[in-house]
């Protein structure tokens, strides 16, 4: 007698493949990534995942500052700021200034404290500046080794946001400000739009601290949100490893035993779209295995790397890792490699106060590690399709707040984009003489991801799911003066 899927077949393997891999919810990632293709379950057919047209990058290297690093500490020097330091704003020629989102002249607000003394005086620099390059763009002393590599680099200093809070880490990854309801992320959005370049590794990794939403795919479903990795070979994976004392070979018994029983089920109930995404999706999960801890070890790799990304000294181990692990899976085909820095909900880089020590101390952490990716990308001819961005969600503001901090500041900050196709040593855009908004070329975070996206040979007005409109806001303009 047949038995029905519903009361046997379909349970029996689902309980087997769990119970006998422990690959839990990355096998169900990867089961849902195969349905959706298939328009099994979602009704949402994704792109064919080829591009566009011929794309300059292949993947993403994504770095994320969590908390909002001072644009005028780091990218953008504003002199000003120190000739007019201890002075009210509206002591100033800059009372008035230019704001992207309406066009015209804005008065600064003023905010006074329970004194009635105004709180935004100007607050000097907090470091020095130095040019670099062939190029001569100025770069803060706290980022030495990044400057060595600003001839790689494009300098955006003109961006700007809506959310005054940290849910603009929400913002700078979707576009839409956190009480909006939710969209997929610029991974997500990579993700669904192109194909993988290897199948044995997942399309889309996140790597170090994440709050506020830990989802990307939204709409398009969970197949599209980031796999969260640890740079540890013994454990790099939530649930990729068996739940009991069960030896590879076992597992590829059980595995073999799974497909016997797929294909009795597939001639019993032929044309079920679901099937073979469910075989291939748990044969990725149980590859994933092995191939995930075969990449982030690090004994092949010589002395002068781990040297170069400061895997020789504890203040940089722990990002050059997470960096040098970046590079060897953008090498084995991992499309969007997202690395954020800066634990805490609200992010490390938020320096209310004390932002000299906390600043100098944070940006120590990551300047080595970054510089040293930029140079082996360059070195082992990656970086032409490597594209890797430098981004924050906001910057500081130019008055102070608890006498030696800067508060947050969405008006005007800076970025930075290289390789892929990106121009290197030249800034773009600016803010005005104090920093307070973008005033020449400003762009919305969104330009980011449709150059991010173009690079990729991707049209951001192309992506879209069925039964979902994406607004102009969402998908952003090219920022074509900075392509090679």
């Amino acid at each position: 007698m047949k038995s029905t899927r519903q009361q046997t077949d379909l349970p029996s393997r689902r309980t087997f493949l769990r119970s006998a891999t422990g690959l839990g919810g990355i096998a169900l990632q990867s089961l849902f990534t195969k349905e959706n293709a298939s328009g099994a379950t979602s009704g949402n057919t994704p792109p064919d995942g080829q591009p566009h047209f011929t794309p300059r990058a292949k993947n993403v290297i994504w770095l994320f500052m969590r908390g909002g690093v001072s644009h005028m500490e780091s990218f953008d020097p504003k002199p000003d700021l120190t000739k007019y330091a201890g002075k009210s704003i509206s002591e100033t020629p800059f009372a008035e200034v230019q704001s992207p989102e309406k066009l015209k002249k804005v008065r600064v607000v003023v905010v006074n404290d329970a004194n009635g003394q105004q709180r935004n005086k100007i607050y000097p620099l907090q470091i020095g500046f130095k040019k670099y390059g062939q190029s001569g763009i100025e770069v803060s002393d706290w980022f030495p080794h990044i400057g060595s590599r600003i001839d790689d680099i494009a300098v955006i200093r003109s961006m700007w946001t809506t959310d005054d809070n940290h849910g603009a880490q929400v913002q700078f990854h979707s576009g839409r400000h956190m009480l909006d309801p939710r969209v997929p992320t610029i991974g997500a959005w990579v993700n669904y739009g192109l194909g993988t370049l290897n199948e044995n590794l997942p399309q889309f990794i996140s790597m170090g601290p994440r709050f506020f939403d830990r989802s990307d795919g939204h709409y398009l479903g969970p197949a599209y949100d980031a796999i969260k990795l640890k740079v540890d070979p013994k454990k790099p994976l939530a649930f990729a490893q068996p739940e009991g004392n069960i030896s590879r070979a076992e597992q590829e018994l059980g595995f073999g035993l799974v497909n016997q029983l797929n294909k009795i089920s597939g001639i019993n109930y032929p044309g079920d779209p679901a099937l073979d995404a469910r075989i291939k999706s748990y044969e990725l999960a149980f590859r994933m295995q092995t191939a995930v801890p075969d990449v982030i070890r690090f004994d092949q790799e010589t002395a002068s790397t781990h040297k170069l990304y400061g895997l020789d000294q504890k203040e940089t181990r722990a990002f050059g890792e997470q960096l040098l692990a970046a590079r060897r899976f953008a090498e084995q085909g991992v499309r969007f490699i997202q690395i954020m820095h800066g634990d805490g909900a609200a992010g490390a880089w938020d320096q209310h106060s004390n932002l000299k020590a906390k600043h100098s101390e944070l940006a120590m952490q990551v300047d080595r590690p970054i510089a040293g990716l930029l140079q082996d990308l360059k070195q082992r001819g990656m970086l032409d399709e490597t594209l890797v961005v430098f981004a924050t969600e906001f910057g500081r503001t130019p008055g102070s707040q608890s006498s030696n901090g800067r508060d947050h500041h969405p008006h005007g900050f800076s970025i930075w984009m290289a390789g892929g196709g990106i121009q290197g040593g030249i800034a773009h855009g600016s803010t005005d003489e104090i920093g307070f908004h973008a005033v020449d070329s400003p762009h919305y975070v969104t330009d980011v991801h449709a150059t991010l996206l173009h690079q990729l040979g991707l049209h951001s007005h192309r992506l879209h799911a069925a039964g979902h409109q994406r607004l102009e806001q969402d998908i952003g303009h090219v920022i074509h003066d900075i392509l090679t």
